[in-house]
């Protein structure tokens, strides 16, 4: 599947907003956004001209690449978020937080959400004692997501729970000795820490 491999801080550059996607790096003096804050290439310091449009492409894709998706997956959740009761931009929110790459990010088992997508894929985490290899999994409520054994160890999981700069959220309990998380219950739109203007990306789709 194709997957951005670029540089993560232009993306904050682009965006024009930190979005802490190199973990512990983000909060240091060695990130990025914080010596140029402009966006990159040559015409980044430009002023450019404010549209409409523009500005609901650039709140989509903050939040698109906030959550490591590609376009699909997010136009997916999208439709998910449409069918589902409620505000539809509460929804989008709402299914995105759930998956299982970004309990296991807020949980405060990785640095970012991109690593806890790759230690997923490789087989580390599980959910309910089963593992679970599928990063988009949509979490519910009692489940209990933990590390595999052989895995807790590893030097990833180990430098992110000693670090300590995980704020977890109060739709989570974690235990950081066992390295398990349980959700005990969903999550809603005032826990989501993500910056986002969800209806301006309901707007974009609804044209």
């Amino acid at each position: 599947m194709a997957r951005y491999t670029g540089s993560v801080c232009k993306i904050c550059r682009r965006e024009g907003e930190k979005m802490f996607l190199k973990g512990t790096r983000c909060l240091s003096d060695k990130c990025s956004f914080q010596r140029r804050s402009y966006p990159p290439g040559q015409h980044g310091r430009k002023r450019q001209k404010p549209s409409s449009y523009r500005t609901q492409l650039r709140e989509k894709q903050k939040i698109r690449k906030s959550y490591n998706l590609l376009e699909k997956q997010f136009r997916l959740t999208f439709q998910d978020a449409v069918q589902s009761k409620g505000k539809t931009g509460d929804n989008l929110l709402i299914l995105l937080e759930r998956r299982l790459d970004n309990v296991v990010y807020r949980s405060g088992f990785t640095e970012s959400r991109n690593q806890a997508r790759q230690l997923i894929r490789h087989g580390h985490f599980q959910v309910n004692g089963a593992k679970v290899n599928i990063p988009s999994y949509r979490v519910r409520i009692g489940e209990k997501i933990s590390v595999r054994e052989k895995s807790k160890e590893i030097v990833p999981i180990q430098a992110a729970i000693s670090s300590g700069n995980a704020v977890v959220p109060s739709w989570l309990e974690v235990d950081n000795t066992a390295i398990i998380s349980t959700i005990v219950r969903l999550p809603m739109r005032e826990d989501v820490t993500v910056p986002a203007q969800e209806l301006l990306v309901v707007e974009l789709y609804s044209k």
